[in-house]
C-alpha cells in the first residue's frame, strides 16, 4: 500500500507498491503519448528550431485541450497565434516533467530532490487533468461524486475504476505538495 510523501532528513520520500508504480507508469505514458506532437516531414527547420508550429490547431480531444487550453475564450485568432508561438515548448515541458516522474518510478523507494518533487507535482497534475476530463468533472458536485468512490471492491465499470485512480493520484499529489510545503517551512 502506498505511503504518503513526507519531508525528512533524506528529503521528500514516499513509497509505492509495484502495482501502484505500474499503474502510474501507464498513466504517465498515456499522457506523454497524447502530448507528443505529430511530426511533419515538410517542417521548416528554422521554424522547428525556434519552436514555432504554424500548422498547430486547437486539439479536438477535450483532455488534450485541458492540458493545452486556449488563452482567450472570445478571440480565436489570438488564441491560435499564441498556440503557434507556445504550444511546442509547452508540450516539451510537460513531456519532460512526465518523463522525470516515470524515471522515478523505477526506484522502490521514492526519494525526491526539490526539483524532482516539482516535476512530479507537474506530472501528477497533468495526469489528473486528463482523468478529470475523462470523468467529466465540471463542478464541485461532479468532484464530490467522484470522491465518493473510495472502495476498490465496488469498482464495477470503467467510470468507477477511473474515479478510484483519480482519487489515488489526487491523494498522492496532495501528500507531495504538503511535503514540499513542509520542506520550505524548515529551510533557513
Amino acid at each position: 500500500m502506498a505511503k504518503a510523501f513526507k519531508y525528512g532528513l533524506k528529503g521528500i520520500t514516499g513509497y509505492l507498491e509495484p502495482a501502484e508504480r505500474e499503474l502510474l507508469r501507464g498513466l504517465v505514458d498515456d499522457v506523454i503519448s497524447m502530448l507528443e506532437p505529430e511530426l511533419s516531414s515538410n517542417e521548416d527547420p528554422l521554424t522547428a528550431l525556434i519552436g514555432l508550429d504554424m500548422n498547430v490547431k486547437e486539439p479536438s480531444d477535450r483532455a488534450l485541450l485541458r492540458l493545452l487550453p486556449n488563452v482567450m475564450k472570445n478571440d480565436d485568432a489570438a488564441s491560435l497565434e499564441f498556440r503557434q508561438l507556445t504550444e511546442r515548448s509547452l508540450r516539451e515541458g510537460k513531456i519532460g516533467a512526465l518523463r522525470a516522474a516515470a524515471m522515478g518510478l523505477d526506484r522502490n523507494e521514492l526519494v525526491l530532490t526539490p526539483e524532482e518533487a516539482k516535476l512530479w507535482s507537474m506530472a501528477l497534475n497533468d495526469v489528473r487533468l486528463v482523468l478529470a476530463e475523462r470523468l467529466d468533472i465540471r463542478d464541485e458536485a461532479d468532484a464530490d461524486h467522484v470522491h465518493a468512490m473510495q472502495d476498490w471492491s465496488q469498482a464495477e465499470d470503467v467510470e468507477s475504476y477511473l474515479a478510484l485512480v483519480y482519487n489515488f493520484t489526487t491523494w498522492l499529489q496532495e501528500s507531495l505538495v504538503q511535503a514540499m510545503m513542509a520542506s520550505m517551512d524548515r529551510k533557513p
